[in-house]
């Protein structure tokens, strides 16, 4: 038997199988496909990672392999929450603007007890599961406009009806902004599941998730590996001195290939997808600048611990915050206008 032969019986046990699992979840076979390349992938960095440090044990080794753990996790993540129901799909996703939040208050001193806008606070928090609520529910206009122009007005009318004044620029711009950044912008990836069916999209939207959360990650891979290797030239040396121009064209490359790869999961030309990954990669890159710039206002260096080698919940989402928005509307534009 040649090996022409052999790949095409593999490839078409692994059709019987993902056709077999698409029926006990959310996952079409595209899809799932799609995960399996995926699960090489983090495989394959795994194995070479663990033998070069058996050669050279090199400086950045143990961070490069706290990234590779928490990808793992990150890939399990995925399929539990998109794997199960469209439900706990959002719920997963309104969690991590939760803690995401959660975290970019925490550390903006300026937010506490002390300026008294508690209950506008807590009002920003309810906003969260509302803005969620507007995904299920469907209504569309209502999705996009509540935090963007209905908080624009509700927070300050808590403040106004109380009587309270004192910092409230500062705290109407830092709960505005952070409404923005970390709902307004995540729940857009959910928001893809609910938008209508698309003909002869095999993928379903999961497919299309899959696509924008998996280049974006990649994106953040291949600018650190190629950063680490040829990197010379700083981007930004006032906000990531740690990020090099080498290291971005990585990633632009990177994301043109994997755009390539899986045009299959968008119902897009395969022209459009290139585009599509290009764009991502370079908003991406923007919105982890942005992110950064955030944190060295603060003095800080990571939101938080939460994910060992990526810090924080903000810090693993800097680079869909924009990429979600840009791909979001760029889909619906081509496909539902």
């Amino acid at each position: 038997m040649n090996k022409v032969s052999e790949c095409t019986l593999i490839r078409n046990d692994l059709l019987i199988l993902f056709e077999k699992f698409s029926q006990l979840g959310q996952f079409s076979v595209p899809t799932l496909f799609a995960l399996f390349f995926a699960f090489c992938v983090v495989l394959f960095f795994t194995f070479f990672f663990w033998g070069w440090g058996l050669i050279n044990n090199f400086k950045g080794l143990q961070q490069i392999k706290q990234r590779i753990i928490s990808w793992w996790i990150i890939l399990g993540l995925y399929i539990l929450v998109l794997g199960i129901h469209p439900l706990i799909t959002l719920f997963g996703f309104g969690l991590i603007s939760f803690l995401a939040f959660r975290e970019f208050l925490s550390q903006v001193k300026i937010i506490n007890s002390e300026v008294g806008m508690r209950r506008v606070h807590f009002w920003a928090y309810i906003a969260i599961p509302i803005q969620y609520f507007l995904v299920w529910y469907g209504e569309f206009l209502l999705f996009i406009l509540f935090i963007p122009v209905g908080l624009l007005f509700l927070l300050p009318f808590r403040a106004i009806i109380s009587g309270l004044y004192e910092k409230s620029i500062v705290t109407f711009s830092i709960l505005y902004w952070g409404l923005m950044l970390t709902v307004f912008s995540v729940s857009h990836i959910p928001a893809l599941l609910f938008l209508p069916s698309i003909p002869g999209h095999e993928a379903g939207h999961q497919g299309t998730i899959f696509f924008l959360i998996f280049i974006t990650q990649m994106n953040d891979v291949f600018q650190f590996l190629a950063g680490k290797t040829f990197g010379k030239h700083s981007l930004s040396p006032m906000i990531s001195p740690n990020k090099t121009i080498e290291g971005c064209f990585g990633g632009l490359l990177g994301s043109l290939g994997m755009a390539y790869i899986l045009a299959f999961l968008v119902p897009l030309t395969t022209l459009q997808c290139l585009f599509l990954g290009l764009f991502i990669s370079v908003l991406g890159i923007f919105g982890d600048l942005t992110i950064s710039s955030l944190k060295r206002d603060m003095k800080i260096k990571d939101m938080s611990n939460f994910i060992p080698g990526h810090g924080g919940v903000l810090d693993r989402l800097d680079s869909l915050t924009f990429a979600s928005l840009g791909f979001f509307y760029f889909l619906y534009y081509l496909v539902y206008v």
